[in-house]
């Protein structure tokens, strides 16, 4: 990708045709190498949830390059397993993880929204924890790398390994976005790579700590979470027409 078309409001529809048919089948750490080159180190991030395929996208991208910022949202509100897993990753390798909290604090939330607003409306409680603080640190970027997959929900099911993100102007580089869970986990078996322990107790996906459940057999892996309500995405990720 050329620099300069990074200036424009949006990337051209047909470069961003090309460059999708260009990396579909490229490993998915040379497509962070490419991300990394073309939009500059300090310029792109890595967003992690620590769940398995971030962790894998962490192993990848200090691969690449050790200056990479990482980053992850810290809603108050995750497993202790979760905040365990980021702090095995960051002995592993030496690396700080950006925190990213929102505005208000949870005792904050509750006395302007009241108690167990994620029971009440979580949409809004996502927009306060998540979408709103993201909106605002991805500001500081023009590009932004996710651990987005394609057969982790009907949802995501045209997800690329590049797109423009209307939501947030920047371009979105998803290098997971053709793997199979098997090859992300063939991959964190083969480089040792810490993972989340829930991932063992049939939490495929592990979101907030109110809002995630185990996930029974034959289930959708995005099925835990919010479960009980309609709700299947926290607003960070805008789906992709086909």
């Amino acid at each position: 990708m050329e620099k300069q078309l990074l200036q424009h409001a949006v990337l051209d529809e047909t470069r961003l045709k090309s460059l999708q048919e260009e990396l579909r089948t490229k490993h998915p750490e040379e497509i962070i190498r490419f991300g990394v080159e073309e939009i500059g180190v300090k310029a792109i991030t890595l967003a992690c949830s620590f769940g398995y395929e971030d962790v894998a996208l962490v192993d990848m991208a200090l691969k690449v390059n050790p200056e990479l910022d990482i980053f992850y949202l810290d809603t108050d509100l995750h497993f202790a397993e979760t905040y365990q897993v980021r702090d095995r990753l960051s002995e592993r390798y030496q690396k700080e993880f950006i925190r990213v909290a929102p505005a208000l604090t949870l005792e904050e939330q509750q006395e302007r929204y009241g108690d167990e607003l994620w029971k009440r409306d979580p949409d809004l409680c996502c927009k306060l924890r998540k979408v709103e603080p993201l909106r605002k640190f991805l500001t500081g970027y023009q590009g932004w790398i996710t651990g987005i997959r394609r057969e982790q929900s009907p949802t995501r099911a045209h997800a690329e390994v590049i797109e423009w993100d209307q939501a947030f102007g920047m371009v979105k580089l998803n290098p997971l976005a053709f793997w199979k869970e098997k090859q992300v986990w063939n991959y964190i078996f083969a480089h040792d790579i810490p993972y989340n322990p829930l991932h063992d107790q049939q939490y495929p996906s592990i979101g907030c700590q109110p809002c995630t459940r185990q996930v029974k057999p034959g289930e959708d892996p995005r099925a835990g979470r919010w479960a009980g309500s309609a709700k299947t995405e926290c607003g960070l990720h805008v789906p992709q027409s086909e």
